[in-house]
């Protein structure tokens, strides 16, 4: 009886055994095709006029994607109701195609100019809610677009990302 308990228990063994390998070898092409479909082009749902989403490659759609550091942040005061604040911002670009990268980067004292002016602009109401700051996003990008629309004949900015943001 105790040869038969054992040959049980090491049958027992073996099944888990097989089926943990199983398991691993399932996950593990599983994450290959997962990780491999990323490489071959990401897609994403653009949303069209009509409000249904078609699936296309980014890449055939804008051009890839680049970020243009500002070096600087922009440090400037506010004024508030009771008191004035000061406001630390560091701004990224995202521009599509090399060709906006090298247009983005050549006008970078006009970017940061046009920048400031924007940012300056701007209350302490606006800044202290989320709502307000992605509405100074914006503004900020359709004045950047304006701009270099005026110098280089093209929109260039896609995107205004506050990737740091201070205020005292």
């Amino acid at each position: 009886m105790a040869i038969d308990a054992k040959k049980e228990e090491r049958k027992k063994q073996l099944i888990v055994l097989a089926f943990t390998l199983l398991l691993i070898v399932v996950g593990s092409i599983g994450t290959w095709a997962v990780l491999e479909n990323k490489k071959d082009g990401a897609r994403e749902i653009i949303m069209g006029s009509n409000g249904r989403g078609s699936v296309e490659k980014a890449a055939d759609v804008e051009g890839e994607a680049y970020y243009v550091t500002i070096p600087q942040p922009f440090i400037f005061n506010v004024l508030g109701d009771s008191q004035d604040r000061m406001v630390q911002i560091s701004v990224q670009l995202l521009v599509r195609g090399k060709n906006n990268d090298r247009v983005a980067i050549q006008h970078l004292p006009l970017i940061e100019s046009t920048l400031l002016q924007t940012f300056g602009a701007a209350t302490v109401e606006q800044l202290r809610s989320p709502n307000g700051r992605t509405d100074l996003s914006r503004l900020a990008k359709t004045a950047l677009q304006s701009t270099l629309l005026k110098v280089s004949g093209q929109q260039v900015v896609e995107r205004v990302l506050f990737t740091g943001f201070v205020m005292q």
